[in-house]
C-alpha cells in the first residue's frame, strides 16, 4: 500500500520468535524479535560452531547392518545345509 503522505508510517503486527509477544514493527522490515527480546540477545555471546567431519552426500548405510540382516535371514531360515 502505497500513499503520498510523508508523515504516515505503516506498521504490520508480528509475533517476536522468541518470547511469542505481539508487537508492531515497521512494514517492510525484517525484524524477528521485539525490542527487549532484541536487547537480550544482543547480549549473548554468539553461538559456538562445533567443527564436523564433512558430510558426503548419498546413503550412509554401513554394510554392517546388511551382514547383521543375513544372519538373521540364516538363522530364521535354519542355517545352510
Amino acid at each position: 500500500m502505497k500513499t503520498a503522505d510523508p508523515e504516515l508510517i505503516l506498521l504490520e503486527l508480528k509475533y517476536c520468535e522468541r518470547c511469542g509477544g505481539l508487537w508492531l514493527r515497521t512494514q517492510g522490515t525484517a525484524l524477528p524479535y521485539c525490542a527487549p527480546c532484541a536487547r537480550e540477545l544482543a547480549d549473548l555471546p554468539p553461538p559456538e560452531r562445533r567443527v564436523r567431519r564433512p558430510r558426503i552426500p548419498g546413503n550412509h548405510y554401513s554394510d554392517n547392518g546388511l551382514r547383521q540382516a543375513n544372519r538373521l535371514k540364516l538363522v530364521v531360515e535354519g542355517g545352510q545345509a
